[in-house]
C-alpha cells in the first residue's frame, strides 16, 4: 500500500495524470462542438448560402482546433512547471524573428478570411490553378484543396495564390465551322436547331446561338454557348459536339477541311 501511495503522491505521476486530463478535456470539447458544427454543415442558412456556410463552418473548426490546441499545450507546459507568463513575454521579442520565417503561413491565414469573408469561393465551386481544375473540397486557414476533373487528384493551393485562381463559371463555347457556299439563312436556321436540342439535354442549363464569329477562304464559324455545372463540363462538351455532328449529318452538311494552297514559282 505505500507503495501505491508513493506513486500516487509522486509529483511526475501527478503532472501526467493532470495533462491526460486536460487533454481528453478538450478532445471533448473539440468534438462536441464538431458535431454541433457538422450538423449545421448541411442545412442552408437564412444569412449565408449553403455552400458558403460549409466553407464557413470548415474554417472555423481549424480555427477551433488550432486555438484548443495551443491552449491545451500551454496548459501542460504550467502543469510541468514552465512559467507560461514569461515564456509568452519572451514571445513577443522572438515572434519578430519568427514572422519573417512564417509570411508565407501569415499569408496564408489572412488570405484564408479573405476567401470566406468576400466569398470569393465556395465548397463545390470550381477553380483553375495553372493546369488544374475541379471543384473545391475544403477551405482552411493555410490551404485550399481541389480535386482535379482530370486526373482525380487531390490537389492544395496555398491561399496566398488566391490572385492566381480562376473561378470556372461553367460556359462551352461551340465554334462550328460550316462550308462558304452554306446559306447563312439555312445555316442560322440549323444552329437554332441544335440549340433546341442542347436545351433538352440533361446536364445544360441553357444554350444559345451566338451568330458567326470568324471568316476563313472556306467556311463561316458559327458559335454556340452551353452553360453547364462546371464539374461536367468536359462530358457536357462531348456530348454537346456530338448532338452537333448529328444534326449536321441530318442535314446532310459536312464541316470543311482545312485548305492549303501551294504555289509554285515559275
Amino acid at each position: 500500500m505505500d507503495f501505491v501511495k508513493d506513486i500516487l503522491e509522486n509529483t511526475w505521476v501527478k503532472r501526467a495524470f493532470w495533462s491526460v486530463i486536460i487533454i481528453l478535456f478538450t478532445l471533448l470539447i473539440y468534438h462536441v462542438t464538431a458535431r454541433v458544427l457538422n450538423s449545421r454543415e448541411n442545412k442552408s442558412s437564412k444569412i449565408l448560402s449553403s455552400k458558403k456556410n460549409k466553407t464557413f463552418i470548415r474554417m472555423l473548426k481549424s480555427v477551433i482546433a488550432g486555438a484548443l490546441g495551443i491552449i491545451t499545450v500551454l496548459m501542460v507546459l504550467q502543469i510541468y512547471g514552465i512559467n507560461v507568463t514569461s515564456m509568452l513575454a519572451g514571445v513577443g521579442i522572438a515572434s519578430i524573428v519568427i514572422g519573417f520565417a512564417l509570411q508565407d503561413s501569415l499569408k496564408d491565414i489572412i488570405r484564408g478570411f479573405v476567401i470566406v469573408s468576400d466569398n470569393y469561393y465556395e465548397i463545390g465551386d470550381v477553380i483553375k490553378f495553372g493546369d488544374n481544375i475541379g471543384p473545391v473540397t475544403s477551405v482552411s486557414l493555410l490551404t485550399t484543396k481541389i480535386q482535379d476533373i482530370n486526373t482525380m487528384n487531390l490537389v492544395s493551393i496555398a491561399n496566398r495564390n488566391i490572385d492566381k485562381v480562376e473561378i470556372d463559371p461553367g460556359y462551352i463555347y461551340i465554334p462550328i465551322p460550316l462550308p462558304l457556299d452554306l446559306k447563312v439563312d439555312k445555316a442560322e436556321e440549323v444552329m437554332q436547331e441544335i440549340v433546341k436540342k442542347l436545351q433538352h439535354h440533361n446536364g445544360i442549363t441553357s444554350a444559345a446561338y451566338q451568330g458567326i464569329t470568324k471568316i476563313d477562304n472556306s467556311s463561316l464559324s458559327y458559335q454556340i454557348v452551353v452553360t453547364c455545372d462546371p464539374a461536367n463540363k468536359l462530358q457536357i462538351r462531348r456530348d454537346t459536339l456530338g448532338i452537333v455532328l448529328k444534326n449536321l449529318e441530318e442535314h446532310k452538311i459536312h464541316i470543311p477541311h482545312s485548305q492549303l494552297d501551294v504555289y509554285a514559282k515559275k
